[in-house]
């Protein structure tokens, strides 16, 4: 889990003080009504890395577990992005996956952001954390709820096996271009398997 922290462009704030920032999010959320610029503030200006850490400052302090406390605080969509700000990455893609293949129809644009976006190590950790959580294999899961050429596509993307290396083989790569090219534009129908 080397990658916690250094994805993303929120950089870790400077003087950075957990202890700090939970007692801020309890002030935040005592009395009537909360704080929501205060929680802005401390959470939207902290790495993952920094926000795992005020919640263990928060569950020492005050003994309470933050998410549960923000979100009995908070409310709609706001409620949504905070708690979401406080999971892991992987945590949060396979909350988001989950989500997007609940009930009826799939979003399949979350499908697409998310296995197209992620190394192979990261794919690696989704699909542990999604078995872990939902007791069911993440492919079982995009299998269930997606079908032809478009399940074909994301059950590649799920073994984790893309070559990330930096080297190209130019004469590969045209190639590859021509026989896409020559399997869709070039022709009447498409050839999807190429």
């Amino acid at each position: 889990m080397a990658a916690i922290g250094n994805r993303g462009t929120v950089k870790e704030a400077s003087g950075f003080d957990a202890e700090a920032d939970a007692q801020r999010l309890r002030g935040a959320m005592k009395g009537v009504g909360t704080d929501e610029a205060a929680v802005i503030e401390v959470l939207a200006h902290r790495t993952i890395a920094q926000r795992q850490r005020i919640k263990e400052a928060y569950k020492q302090a005050v003994g309470k577990d933050l998410a549960d406390e923000l979100s009995s605080e908070l409310s709609g969509n706001f409620r949504s992005v905070v708690l979401g700000l406080l999971m892991l990455a992987p945590v949060y893609d396979a909350f988001e996956l989950k989500c997007a293949m609940k009930g009826a129809g799939t979003e399949e644009a979350c499908l697409i952001d998310i296995l197209a976006s992620r190394s192979n190590a990261e794919i690696k950790t989704i699909n542990a954390f999604y078995k872990k959580k939902y007791g069911k294999d993440l492919e079982d899961a995009v299998c269930g709820d997606t079908s032809g050429m478009f399940q074909r596509v994301l059950v590649s993307l799920l073994t984790a096996g893309r070559d990330e290396s930096d080297s190209v083989d130019e004469a590969q790569a045209v190639q590859d271009a021509k026989e896409i090219y020559e399997a869709g534009e070039a022709r009447w129908g498409t050839d999807e398997v190429k």
